[in-house]
């Protein structure tokens, strides 16, 4: 028994380029696949190309291409004794077909990102694919190499979650790696691989968890105790406490951000500067974020500055001319453990028990700032956020004195 193939124009979901895409549609045993053929066509060029005996000139280097990925599949088929899809899919794709293949969409947005330079969102979505093929190989559920839109159901991701509560993530990590499975889903929705009747996520299906948002802001207190705790001054807690709060007092900007500070970045008595974070997600209305160089950021800058020959060089010497965006990752995260690592050491001891890392410079700008008087809208503009939901994230909330000093205030009249 022999598979029956044929060629179909996948209409259910206009491209951007205002087109279809073209499919194989392929029959065997009472069950029917669709593969991707990586061509496009209008509703028109697809009926005067595929469906005409004789199309007109304009249409006729289409019809040769269909017709060449047409034979070519069904010459396949009929090689295959027994015929199988799986067999079908690793003799025309190579390996097996990713159209419905969690993994593959994985590997080749993967490969998206870091042909962007987008090392960091790379590296959650290998993060990512790697917990679930680890969840799939201890439940027997699919091979390392191939798993299918269709399984991930509801269920399978509650137990994912159990599963990954049990080995000690929290509700938070759980969703920071759901999030790329997510996407991944969109994609496949989006490219018309999958239909919305599978799709696992949303109301009364799998909603994933949001986490506690934990405020990760430092009082006034906790900031003086850490910056004038004495230090030798060459030591790395020093170094790791003049990094922090130099993110601090620069808008809360981030490690990799400042170790890809230029001089040319440098205006005058600003720093002007567009988060890496948004430069390739934003793509309109991309507005660059200028922080006041003040007495204490300039002595940052001649201290730990390397020498200003040329405008392009780097600020800071941890980056240099030429590395790879993948050598950037891995100075940023070594770098950022270093700071993490002994200002812990020096909250310690300078008796400051609430956690911290470089992620509190954020949000300890944000909130101290609007504690100082400073507007939302201020904020919004110096953390560099579109949307001010966003921004009101980072604010940790007014103070106990402060709001006790208001519940009297508002009894004055008595």
């Amino acid at each position: 028994m022999s598979a029956n193939i044929t060629l179909y124009l996948d209409t259910r979901r206009e491209k951007s380029n205002n087109k279809y895409p073209v499919k194989l549609r392929v029959y065997f045993n009472n069950i029917t696949k669709h593969y991707k053929t990586g061509i496009d066509a209008t509703k028109d060029e697809f009926f005067n190309a595929y469906q005409s005996q004789k199309p007109r000139k304009e249409f006729r280097d289409l019809k040769i291409k269909l017709q060449g990925v047409e034979s070519s599949a069904q010459n396949t088929a009929s090689k295959l004794d027994p015929f199988t899809f799986e067999r079908f899919e690793r003799n025309i794709y190579g390996s097996t077909c990713d159209s419905r293949n969690v993994y593959a969409y994985y590997d080749r947005y993967i490969a998206h990102l870091k042909s962007e330079g987008r090392e960091s969102t790379a590296s959650n979505y290998e993060l990512s694919k790697k917990a679930l093929i680890k969840f799939c190989d201890e439940k027997s559920i699919a091979t390392n190499d191939l798993l299918s839109f269709n399984l991930i159901v509801p269920d399978f991701l509650n137990q994912y979650e159990r599963w990954m509560q049990q080995m000690g993530r929290t509700l938070t990590t759980v969703g920071i790696y759901l999030r790329p499975l997510r996407a991944i889903f969109n994609m496949a929705l989006q490219e018309g691989d999958i239909t919305l009747d599978i799709y696992p996520f949303g109301k009364r299906k799998y909603q994933i968890p949001a986490g506690r948002k934990v405020k990760k802001a430092l009082s006034k207190e906790d900031l003086k105790a850490l910056y004038t705790y004495e230090l030798p001054p060459d030591s790395f807690q020093a170094k790791a406490r003049d990094f922090w709060f130099f993110s601090y007092q620069c808008n809360g900007m981030n490690i990799k951000d400042i170790l890809g500070l230029r001089y040319r970045d440098i205006k005058g008595d600003i720093i002007v500067f567009t988060r890496s974070k948004t430069k390739n997600t934003t793509k309109t209305d991309l507005k660059p974020i200028m922080v006041p160089i003040t007495y204490l950021v300039k002595q940052f800058i001649k201290k730990y500055g390397t020498p200003s020959v040329n405008r392009d060089n780097y600020i800071f010497p941890i980056y240099i001319e030429g590395i790879t965006e993948h050598e950037k990752l891995r100075r940023t995260q070594n770098f950022t453990k270093f700071i993490n690592q002994h200002i812990k050491k020096l909250a310690e001891a300078a008796g400051v028990t609430t956690d911290i890392s470089t992620y509190w410079a954020r949000h300890s700008f944000t909130t101290n700032a609007i504690r100082s008087g400073a507007s939302m809208e201020f904020i919004q503009e110096s953390l560099g956020h579109q949307d001010m939901k966003t921004t009101m994230n980072y604010w940790g909330g007014f103070e106990e004195s402060v709001k006790r000093d208001i519940s009297e205030k508002i009894m004055d009249f008595v």
